[in-house]
């Protein structure tokens, strides 16, 4: 039998446009390792805060930089089968419920395949390189604070069965009656549709399919009021912090996204983003979310504002 050499073959592939596959497990060591990431991080200075600092012999007009970076909130998360997190240290977050068993597509067992309509669950969780991130990002500078816990559960989609199985009510909203509206890519690279934010998808390219779902997961944990069972990954602005607002497809300033499988990526993208299309081979997806912060260092008791460069 005349075989080809495995090198040989993989440059065939990529010469074809034929999806290369990878496994998709990944743990929380490799996870805290890729917050080291100065392209995600972004730092910049963007202007300066005013404080009024009193004491007993009088007050002073006190300035401070004001930085703004981008913060991994939360590891997205978008699988085949229920119980199936590639995050393989909280899989059992995602485990079968009553209302939500299985999953997969509807034809084989091969998610491979180029079965049009697809099902993704999704988990929301909060990143856990807080420390790592910190360490790596105070060299910069002074550093603003994410909205996440390690480890908590933002939107696991086996609790949110109404929505994400039968995408109710989401299904008759205008977003999802209009075509162009709310979706990912654009004519000739379009990707899918934001609404319903659902678990199924009419998506033949299963990398594609699981963007569209960690999207549909991060657009919903982003805001308040949801018809959804989650939390929302939001913080309260204060004196000198500016905390990260609802994520917008395609809109880098709302937020941006680190591939940590099947490959672990060092830059982040926003979707679409065709330069890392690796299928999974177990139909397992996640990324780290990362989100844009300002804040600048209290140097009085009385904020009086801030100016920026730009």
């Amino acid at each position: 039998m005349n075989r080809r050499p495995p090198l040989r073959r993989l440059s065939m592939a990529l010469m074809f446009g034929t999806a290369v596959s990878a496994s998709a497990a990944i743990n929380t060591a490799a996870i805290v390792s890729s917050t080291v990431s100065a392209d995600c991080l972004e730092y910049r200075v963007v202007g300066i805060c005013f404080w009024l600092r009193c004491t007993s012999f009088g007050c002073d007009i006190e300035t401070s930089t004001k930085v703004r970076h981008y913060v991994p909130d939360a590891v997205v998360s978008s699988y085949a089968n229920t119980g199936m997190n590639p995050w393989t240290d909280v899989a059992d977050y995602g485990s079968p419920t009553v209302t939500a068993q299985a999953g997969n597509d509807g034809t084989t067992n091969h998610v491979a395949e180029n079965n049009m309509t697809k099902f993704k669950e999704a988990d929301v969780i909060g990143h856990p390189g807080g420390a790592a991130f910190s360490k790596f990002a105070s060299s910069s500078g002074y550093i603003c604070n994410g909205a996440t816990t390690a480890y908590v559960p933002y939107l696991l989609s086996t609790l949110d069965t109404i929505a994400w199985r039968y995408g109710i009510p989401e299904s008759v909203y205008p977003e999802a009656l209009t075509p162009g509206k709310r979706e990912v890519g654009s004519f000739g690279d379009q990707w899918g549709n934001i609404y319903p934010r659902s678990g199924f998808l009419d998506q033949a390219d299963d990398y594609k399919m699981a963007a569209v779902v960690a999207q549909r997961a991060g657009d919903i944990t982003t805001r308040d009021g949801q018809v959804h069972v989650y939390w929302p990954m939001l913080a309260d602005e204060d004196d000198g912090y500016w905390p990260a607002g609802e994520l917008l497809e395609g809109d880098a300033s709302t937020g941006k996204w680190q591939e940590l499988t099947p490959t672990l990526s060092q830059t982040c993208a926003v979707f679409p983003n065709t330069n890392q299309l690796t299928q999974a081979i177990d139909g397992g997806y996640a990324w780290a979310l990362w989100r844009p912060y300002s804040c600048c260092e209290r140097k009085g008791q009385t904020f009086l504002g801030s100016v920026d460069f730009q």
